[in-house]
């Protein structure tokens, strides 16, 4: 696979690989197997693991090309699941850890960051995939992941704000990267609302970070109208909401929102509140 010296039988010992899902390499379908085998490989050769994670990634680039999205969404499972190896304090016992010196008795291990910018990469990676398969909602959540590692990751924000764009329907609001927005949104109760303005600002957000990105620019020039119209009808909307909430309290006590004048200082731009019969 790389060159490197494999481990003797990397899957024998009395150790259990635990798996994400909870299985062990022992009940494991043929699919977990591998992966088991891979990862066993990764934490007995940390020399070789950023190699055999950076070839899964490649392959499901290549199956990707190719328009196999759902075979490609496994080879970057594959890398995933081979660059986080869990649970490495318990097979820290294990012979086979042993293994694998260079000549010089030293390893050659990716650095963390390196590790994590790789991860970042297969999130995101996976991310187009589910894009491209239509699951949305799957999409964001892959990106979402890759952004958690590296915030500044242009393609994990373009995809996930194109899975945003994309969604129409939702059973429930989802959360903004902006507070502003998500203050707005959980008032208004809007997810329509909310998956349109989080587009809009999550382009803003990469011109901050890249301002010479050209589909950003062409996204906001299309949405920042439409922004605003949306942000007028959203702020409506709120006042309706509030108004009704008012209302609904003040009702018990003969009173309304009717009952109540708010006047602007022009100099302090504080209001006074008076109450009228």
């Amino acid at each position: 696979m790389c060159g490197a010296k494999p481990v003797s039988t990397p899957l024998c010992s009395t150790a259990s690989l635990k798996l994400f899902d909870g299985a062990t390499s022992a009940d494991a379908t043929e699919y977990r197997k591998v992966v088991g085998a891979l990862q066993y490989l990764s934490f007995t050769r940390p020399d070789i693991s950023f190699a055999v994670t950076n070839e899964a990634k490649l392959e499901g680039n290549k199956l990707f090309g190719e328009g196999k999205y759902e075979e490609a969404l496994l080879q970057y499972e594959v890398a995933l699941r081979v660059a986080s190896v869990p649970e490495r304090a318990e097979l820290a016992s294990a012979p086979e850890a042993k293994e694998g010196q260079s000549a010089s008795g030293k390893k050659e291990v990716a650095t963390a960051p390196e590790m994590a910018e790789l991860r970042s990469i297969c999130h995101s990676n996976r991310g187009i995939c589910f894009l491209k398969l239509g699951k949305f909602e799957e999409s964001i959540k892959e990106c979402t992941k890759a952004l958690e590692l590296n915030p500044t990751y242009m393609k994990a924000l373009i995809r996930r704000a194109e899975a945003h764009e994309k969604l129409e329907h939702f059973e429930e609001a989802i959360a903004v990267s902006c507070s502003f927005y998500v203050g707005l949104c959980s008032l208004v109760l809007n997810p329509e609302s909310c998956i349109f303005l989080s587009t809009f600002h999550e382009m803003k957000k990469i011109l901050e970070f890249d301002p010479s990105n050209n589909q950003a620019k062409r996204t906001i020039l299309r949405l920042q109208p439409l922004a605003e119209e949306k942000l007028e009808k959203m702020k409506e909307e709120m006042i309706g909401k509030l108004k009704e909430m008012g209302n609904s309290i003040l009702g018990r006590f003969g009173m309304s929102t009717n009952n109540f004048k708010a006047v602007k200082d022009p100099n302090t731009g504080t209001y006074s509140i008076s109450f009228q019969k």
